[in-house]
C-alpha cells in the first residue's frame, strides 16, 4: 500500500486509542466531543479495532495495542449489558455527554440491539474468546426477543419508528427499513437461524411477498423504507438512496450478487463516493421535497449536502471499501481506501480561525469536501472503520461476515 494509506492507518491506531475510557470506547477521543458510550459507535469502532495485531502483526507493539483494544471492546459490551432493560432493550447511549439530556442513559433505538449481538460475534471471532458470550448469554437472548417483538405485522421483518437508528435526526423513515433488515439478516446468520434469515432475504429481495419488498428493480437498489400499501397505486415508501443500508445489505450477504453489482454501479454512476467516500443519502432532501420535514432545520441536516442530508461520513466510506472487497472489486477498493485516507486526514478550520489537524472527522460537506463546522474529530467509528477497511484490503475478504 502507499504512504498516505499506511500513514493514516498508524494515525487511526492513535485515534482509536484516544477513545478508550474505563467504560469502553467513547464515540469521540477528544475533549468536547461525544464523551460517552454509544452502542452503535462502540460496536462499529470495535469492528476495526479488533482486527489490529492479528495474523502477521505479531510485533510486541502491535500486541500491546491489541490487548488494549480488546479490553476496551470488552468494557463496551459490559457497559451495554449492565444497562439493558428488563424487556431486553440495549441502551443507545450511556453517559452524561450533554447537559440538555434528561438522563444519563437513553434508549429509543433499534440498531443498538442488532449491533450488540454483532459485537458479541465479532469479539468471539477476533479473539477466539467466548467468555463474554457465555457470561451474557441471557442478555443476548433477551436482546433477540426484544427485536422479535418489533414485528406488529407478524411478517418476520423488523419495524421501526422514525429516527430510531443511526440517522437519529434525519430523514423521516419508518416501518421496514433497509438498514435494519440488513443488520437483522446478519444477526440471524450469526445465530444460525438460517431459515428465518432466508425468509427475510427472499422477502426483501422481492422473490416472495413482493408487496413487502425493499428492492426496486428499476432503480437498481434497495429503498430506504417501505410500510403500508393503500390500494393498487399507493404505498408508503421512500425513494432516495440510503448508502449505509445498501452497503450493509452487501456486507451481510442479504444482497444477491446481481443486486450487489447494481448497487455498486449506482454509487459509481451517481458519484456518491465523491468528493470522498461516502455521502449518506442521494439525492439530498430539500425544502419542498416530498420527504422534507421542517424539523430538519433543528440540525445541520436542514442544509443539503450537510450532516445526515448528503454529507460525507468517513465511517460509511469504510463500509464502502468493505463492500467492494466483498464483491471482488479489489482494485476499486484500493483506490477508494486512498480517497478515504485523504478524507480522514483533512485539517479543519474552527470558528475562531484556528486550524485543527486531528482528522478522522464525523462528517464532511458533500459538495465542498470540507469538514462540517460542527463535526467532531477523532471520531471513533471513523478511525475504527478505516482500520477495518484497511484490513479488508489486506486480507482480500471481509472479516466477521
Amino acid at each position: 500500500m502507499n504512504s498516505i494509506v499506511d500513514t493514516t492507518y498508524d494515525k487511526a491506531l492513535r485515534a482509536v486509542e484516544s477513545c478508550i475510557r474505563d467504560v469502553g470506547f467513547w464515540a469521540s477521543g477528544l475533549p468536547g466531543g461525544y464523551e460517552s458510550i454509544w452502542a452503535r459507535d462502540s460496536m462499529i469502532t470495535s469492528l476495526g479495532a479488533s482486527t489490529v495485531g492479528s495474523e502477521s502483526e505479531n510485533t510486541e507493539s502491535f500486541q500491546k495495542i491489541r490487548k488494549k483494544f480488546k479490553e476496551a471492546f470488552k468494557k463496551s459490551i459490559e457497559t451495554l449489558s449492565e444497562h439493558q432493560t428488563e424487556l431486553g432493550q440495549i441502551p443507545n447511549n450511556v453517559g452524561s455527554w450533554n447537559e440538555e439530556r434528561q438522563s444519563d442513559i437513553t434508549y429509543n433505538t433499534i440498531d443498538s440491539n442488532l449491533l450488540y449481538i454483532i459485537g458479541h460475534n465479532t469479539y468471539v471471532k477476533a479473539y477466539n474468546d467466548n467468555t463474554l458470550l457465555q457470561k451474557y448469554d441471557r442478555n443476548i437472548k433477551k436482546a433477540l426477543l426484544w427485536l422479535q417483538y418489533q414485528d406488529p405485522n407478524e411478517d418476520k421483518l423488523l419495524v421501526q419508528l422514525p429516527t430510531t437508528d443511526w440517522q437519529d435526526a434525519f430523514p423521516h423513515k419508518y416501518g421496514h427499513t433497509i438498514n435494519t433488515q440488513a443488520l437483522y439478516y446478519g444477526v440471524l446468520k450469526i445465530l444460525n437461524k438460517n431459515r428465518e434469515a432466508e425468509h427475510i432475504k427472499q422477502v426483501v429481495n422481492g422473490e416472495t411477498k413482493k408487496y413487502l419488498s425493499l428492492y426496486d428493480e428499476e432503480k437498481g437498489f434497495y429503498l430506504p423504507f417501505a410500510w403500508k400499501t393503500h390500494g393498487p397505486e399507493y404505498r408508503e415508501q421512500g425513494n432516495w438512496f440510503d448508502t449505509l443500508g445498501n452497503l450493509l445489505a452487501i456486507i451481510t450477504g442479504l444482497a444477491t450478487p446481481k443486486i450487489t453489482n447494481e448497487i455498486l454501479d449506482y454509487i459509481k454512476k451517481e458519484e456518491i463516493a465523491k468528493p470522498f467516500p461516502c455521502r449518506s443519502v442521494h439525492p439530498p432532501i430539500k425544502p419542498g421535497d416530498e420527504f422534507w420535514f421542517d424539523y430538519y432545520k433543528a440540525s445541520d441536516a436542514g442544509e443539503p449536502y450537510a450532516y445526515l442530508n448528503g454529507g460525507v461520513w468517513p465511517y460509511i466510506g469504510g463500509f464502502y471499501v468493505a463492500a467492494l472487497v466483498k464483491a471482488g472489486r479489489q482494485e476499486e477498493a484500493e483506490k477508494e481506501l486512498e480517497n478515504l485516507a485523504k478524507a480522514n486526514m483533512l485539517p479543519q478550520k474552527k470558528s475562531d480561525g484556528t486550524i485543527e489537524k486531528h482528522g478522522f472527522h464525523e462528517w464532511i460537506h458533500g459538495q465542498t469536501g470540507k469538514p462540517g463546522p460542527n463535526s467532531n474529530t477523532y471520531q471513533g467509528w471513523s478511525c475504527g472503520m478505516y482500520l477495518f477497511a484497511y484490513e479488508c484490503i489486506k486480507r482480500k475478504e471481509v472479516p466477521y461476515f
